[in-house]
């Protein structure tokens, strides 16, 4: 069992404190994460891109390898739909990721039928290489489905792809003590969840048997906005308000790439 899947047995509740470029990596590092993994939507921003299937795979793919270049612990990437409708190409791509050392990806529905998302498993395990594959299903996230019916329509959808061989279910905006335990007994998936309003605290999800929670893109949404404060400040002024004076000493950021 490769050590990032081993995070997944359900001992303890893994806790994903999503990261968006290798210096963001880096530090989560360093304050005792046992896994990093991206945010698409973070990775994107930072790229000048938006999110949604709108950057380049190669872009992705240099932010990954980057990312793994600083890091010691394991990385999942979260693929967005692997840049292609094509499975060949999504296991291609996925190809040059696990040759960068990253140990999981996170490979997402969307608005796509189920079966192509299971087609593009399907071809990346048929690689016979080793990867933690995350299906993620945006059942809840885009309403795919009207209430009452979502968890049948998760369940159904993780069958599938379970079958082809995925390894871990996500499913961002689920927040429902009901609907999370129904998820975990009726997939026999590692369950990942998205933090998200409403959503039971990290014990309670431990308990319901939730194996892996995510923080999302809020920390760089939360970054951007102290950004556009201090930088209003600063272009305004000439300085950049009192967070200045919470500021990471430059030698101890310089400390964490030597």
């Amino acid at each position: 069992m490769s050590d990032f899947k081993q995070l997944h047995d359900g001992s303890k509740l893994l806790h994903l404190a999503n990261a968006w470029d290798a210096g963001s990596a880096r530090l989560i590092e360093s304050l005792g994460a046992p896994a990093i993994a991206t945010t698409s939507a973070g990775v994107a921003w930072a790229q000048g891109y938006a999110d949604g299937d709108h950057m380049p795979a190669d872009v992705a793919i240099a932010v990954a390898t980057n990312i793994a270049r600083v890091i010691k612990v394991p990385l999942s990437v979260d693929f967005e739909n692997g840049y292609s409708a094509d499975p060949r190409q999504v296991a291609r791509n996925v190809l040059r990721l696990i040759e960068a050392g990253v140990a999981g990806i996170n490979l997402e529905d969307g608005n796509d039928a189920p079966s192509l998302l299971a087609e593009k498993i399907a071809a990346i395990k048929g690689m016979g290489r080793d990867i933690f594959i995350n299906a993620r299903t945006d059942v809840y996230l885009k309403g795919l489905a009207p209430e009452g019916e979502r968890v049948a329509e998760v369940l159904r959808r993780a069958a599938l792809y379970k079958a082809a061989g995925a390894d871990g279910l996500f499913v961002p905006g689920v927040t429902r003590e009901d609907e999370i335990s129904a998820v975990v007994a009726g997939t026999g998936l590692p369950l990942n969840v998205l933090d998200w309003p409403g959503l039971p605290s990290a014990d309670e999800l431990h308990r319901l048997g939730v194996a892996r929670l995510s923080a999302g893109s809020g920390i760089p949404q939360a970054l951007m906005a102290l950004t556009a404060g201090m930088a209003r400040d600063f272009l305004a002024s000439g300085n950049g308000g009192p967070l200045l004076a919470q500021a990471m000493p430059y030698g101890e950021l310089q400390a964490l790439f030597l």
